[in-house]
Order: structure tokens, then sequence, then C-alpha cells
């Protein structure tokens, strides 16, 4: 029986116990003890300017802040999308989201409600299940509506959260009127403010397994619409009823009031670490999944979520680890989220199974050692939108005409070089359509 039968077989079940592939734990407590925790939290539609630490003035964020001042703070970090399942199609997966064929955002109304994830992809969360790691996720999961496409069929042991790319933050209801909100396989109705629970849940959890390495992924809802607060009410009913939509000032009000209760809810997560005694043995990581929209901050850069230009896809990212990595400083060597899954293997060691192949690579001896990165191409295509880059030359291409930025001069992207560089150009636009060939070879386009 493959994999994909056994999980058709179990969903028929309903609440079928949970697999474990054949994972083997480690039955050295003194090895356990020595595999670091890893925490992943991620927020969504969260742009370049929307916190203080990147110069936003109107959004406190005290507690990103202080992991910024205690850890690593980068300037050239990028999400692999400018939109969200495709970004996190990377991110699980340590390669261009091109390859598992989720190139554009499943959406909650439409044919790609139908689809999800292969089954057949290997996640982070399963090669740290693999070195003895308890998974769990809570939140956001956006890569598949159909229970077979579960986070539980992906390497997490536990999951509490939505399944589509937004729900009501009170009444969890998603953009076509289905209620979501789940517990592993089932749907569990929970009272609360989305954000606050994603932060019980990750504290319950850091609680339950502190005796034992984890991993806990934490992908927020917050800021992305609707827009609402602790009190505000409901905008989805039951039975396709409307509620209250916010608008002009009251989204501005509300955006704040989003970010700032996420950071309250990241201090909670790492108060919880520190009074536990993990603070020296816990890496934490956070970040945004793509640009901010207009009602959010992009700081300098041009553009927002779902373009190519800069503030699409250039995003905060704070990286915090007492002991290995020197607080205060500062990255501006270029990152994309796919460089995560290299990153967990390597804090887990873990080593790459046979045949996996992975687009990112290995930010642990740049976070722990300042080592420098060696200069690679980087690639990105959302729609009708494509980019490439290399060091500080970004090509980007718009409506079949190509244009070259020099981001470490002009960040902004206001003075197109096309004309005065376009050996650059050409050498870009070959290694562009060299990538394109090869990442989309053989790959069956699910979303």
């Amino acid at each position: 029986m493959n994999r994909r039968e056994f999980i058709k077989l179990a969903i028929g079940g309903a609440a079928a116990v949970m697999p474990n592939y054949g994972c083997s734990v480690d039955a050295s407590s003194k090895a356990t003890a020595e595999r670091p925790n890893i925490i992943l939290i991620m927020a969504d539609d969260l742009g370049y300017g929307d916190i203080s630490c990147y110069g936003s003035k109107k959004i406190r964020t005290p507690n990103i802040d202080a992991l910024a001042r205690g850890g690593l703070k980068f300037t050239d970090y990028h999400s692999n999308c400018p939109v969200c399942s495709p970004t996190r199609a990377a991110l699980l997966t340590g390669r261009y989201q091109q390859r598992s064929g989720i190139e554009g955002v499943i959406y909650a109304k439409g044919p790609t409600r139908q689809t999800g994830i292969a089954l057949e992809e290997t996640t982070f969360a399963e090669v740290l299940k693999k070195r003895g790691y308890v998974t769990g996720i809570f939140g956001k999961w956006h890569l598949g509506y159909n229970v077979e496409f579960n986070p539980a069929w992906q390497g997490f042991d536990e999951f509490t959260g939505y399944v589509s790319g937004n729900v009501d933050f009170h009444s969890h209801i998603d953009g076509a009127g289905f209620d979501d909100w789940w517990k592993n396989l089932q749907k569990i109705p929970e009272e609360g403010y989305c954000t606050d629970l994603i932060t019980k849940h990750g504290v319950d959890f850091i609680q339950r397994h502190k005796d034992k390495p984890f991993c806990l992924y934490l992908p927020h809802e917050a800021p992305h619409s609707p827009y609402q607060g602790r009190q505000d009410p409901p905008e989805r009913l039951s039975g396709g009823r409307k509620g209250k939509k916010a608008k002009g000032d009251e989204i501005t009000r509300a955006y704040k009031e989003m970010v700032e209760v996420m950071d309250e809810g990241i201090g909670r997560i790492v108060e919880t670490v520190r009074r536990l005694g993990l603070e020296r043995k816990t890496f934490i990581f956070f970040c945004s999944d793509n640009g901010a929209t207009k009602n959010g901050s992009n700081g300098a850069l041009a553009g927002y979520k779902g373009s190519l230009w800069e503030g699409g896809h250039r995003v905060p990212a704070v990286a915090y680890w007492p002991g290995r990595i020197k607080a205060g400083t500062t990255a501006n060597q270029t990152v994309l989220g796919m460089d995560l899954f290299a990153t967990m293997m390597s804090i887990a060691g873990a080593k790459p199974q046979a045949g996996m192949k992975l687009d990112g690579v290995d930010l642990l001896p740049m976070l722990t050692e300042g080592a420098r990165l060696t200069e690679r191409m980087l690639f990105w295509r959302y729609k009708k939108e494509k980019a490439a880059r290399k060091g500080p030359w970004k090509l980007l291409v718009q409506s079949n005409q190509s244009k070259l930025y020099n981001l470490d001069e002009d960040l902004s992207e206001k003075e197109n070089l096309a004309k005065v560089r376009p050996e650059i150009v050409k050498a870009l636009e070959d290694e562009l359509a060299a990538w394109e060939q090869e990442v989309s070879a053989g790959v069956e386009l699910r979303a």
C-alpha cells in the first residue's frame, strides 16, 4: 500500500491514528536533549516597513524588536513568491514552488479548492520527525482545503488552525462561507480571536514538549484581511450572512492592532521559552510570507503584494538564538524562504535523504559565524512577471519587457539600467530561461 492509498483509507476511517511513516526515533535521551528546538513564526502580508525595527513609526512591535536586538536582522530576506500558497510550498519543501506545482494561490472558491501540495513532497516536518522531533503547526496552512492535504499527512504531529487563505478572526469562516477551524483531521470549532488562539496553542505545545526536541511552526493570519481587532464584530457569519466589514480609518486602526497583538503573542512565546530554561537551545526565526498590500507599508520599496517589485517579496526577517547568534547583528546577504529547510536540517543534524534535491542553502554558518554565502542565481515567477537576481543586479520582466536595477544603489527600483548594461540583461535573461525550462520540466501544475 502506498502512502496516498494509506491516507485515503485512514480518512475513510474518520479519526484514524496518525501514522509515523517508518520514522525512527533515537532512543538516547542524551542525543535527544542535544537537538536544538526550532520555532518558525510567520506573519501574513506583513510589509518591510510594518514593524518598528524596520522603520515603522505607527506600529509598535517591542517583542519582535527585542528578537532583532538580541539576534540577527535581515535586510535582504525574500519570500519565494509575492503571495501566500507558493511561498509556503517553498518554505516547507526547501525547493522552488514551481517544482511542486504550487505557483499560484489555492483559492477558497473555484477549482483550486480541490487541490493541494502533493502528498509525495517531503516537508521539513517529515525530515525532523525522523530525527526524533515532535512537530506542530498552529495557524494557517493554505496548501490544500480537502482533508487529504491536511498538515497531519505532511509530517506534523499536531495541527490546530485553518486550511484556507484566511478566515474571519472571530467566526473562523473562510472566504467561501465554510467553517474552517481544525484539530488534526477533524473540524472542531473553538471560540476566540485567531491570533490569540495561535499563541495559546503554541505556548501549550512548548510546555507539553519541553523535555524533548520540538519544531513549532506558527503561521499567523495577521495582518491579512479581514481587518479585525480583538473586539471588532465578525465580518462573516454562518449561513452566508454578512457582518460588519472594516472601511477607511477602521482598516488603519485594525491593521495596527493586528500587528501589535501578534507581537504581543510572540512575546508570550519567547517568555515561555525563557521561563522553561530553553532559550539557549532554541532557534527562533520570524518572517513574513510576502509584502504588504496597500493597507500596510513596504517602506522605501516599490510595489506591493502580488508584484515582483521588491515590495512584493522583500520582507522583514529576524533570527534569534542566544549563545549561537551574536546579538545586534545585521545580515545584508540575499536569502530566500526556501533556505530555511536546509538550515533547519543543519540545526537538527539531519542529512538529506537519497535523491532529495534542495534549491535552498544552509544559512547556519552565516547566522552563527558570519560566513559569506556563495554567490548564486535566484529566481521568482508569478503570473506574467519574472525576476532574476545575482548579487546587486535584478532583472525584472513585466509584459515581456526587461528592466534592470542595481539594488545596492537603487533599492527603490527607480532607475532602469537595461539600456546602459545590455550585457547584464542578456546574461540574466539566459539564466532565467534556463531555470524556467529546468524547474517546470515534468511538473503537474496544481495551482
